[in-house]
């Protein structure tokens, strides 16, 4: 078991590195908005030599790159929505096991099934060179049709690494002499 928690940590280590793109996104996402009123509303030349649809392409392409390096790192954090007054109703043992099958069962299979269709949707995208349905927008769309494949991924790690750590606090497994607990409380 110690070697599967390894695994579950270094798993949460990666995703937490990534979740840090996605946190630079979410600035730059900021950042491109507000350029994107500025420049509209009161008349100021867009830098880099962007036009307005290319810097309002770009605003929906860091939003999914926020979303994308973030959503593993805070599943593993649960950040995600519970419902705290049914779960409330449950021992702890059985809120683990309803953990474990909705990790395996449901998120990564679910998952899967993403990784699947995403990497299909991304490689067609890159080996016709697909641009922009606009003709001033941005070119190289695969590159974010390959973050939602990367979202998939990360959500398939995430799902790995909670199911490790419900199943070890289901058997009562401990690290560092703490009662492992995926939801956070110890």
């Amino acid at each position: 078991m110690r070697l599967l928690l390894t695994i579950s940590d270094t798993l949460d280590q990666v995703l937490a590195a990534i979740a840090k793109l996605g946190a630079i996104s979410g600035l730059v996402l900021v950042i491109t908005v507000c350029v994107d009123v500025v420049t509209r509303y009161l008349g100021a030349p867009k830098p880099f030599g962007l036009n307005s649809t290319q810097l309002q392409e770009a605003e929906y392409w860091f939003h999914t790159f926020l979303f994308t390096f973030m959503i593993g790192w805070a599943y593993t954090k649960n950040s995600h929505v519970r419902i705290d007054l049914v779960s409330s109703m449950f021992s702890a043992r059985t809120r683990l096991v309803i953990e474990m099958i909705g990790a395996i069962f449901f998120l990564l299979s679910f998952s899967l099934l993403g990784i699947w269709y995403t990497g299909q949707y991304a490689l067609t995208s890159f080996l016709n060179d697909e641009s922009s349905k606009s003709v001033l927008g941005l070119s190289n769309v695969w590159i974010l049709k390959t973050a939602l494949f990367l979202m998939f991924v990360l959500l398939a790690a995430a799902a790995i690494s909670q199911f490790i750590k419900s199943l070890a606090a289901y058997l009562g497994t401990t690290r560092d002499g703490k009662t492992t607990d995926p939801f956070g409380v110890n």
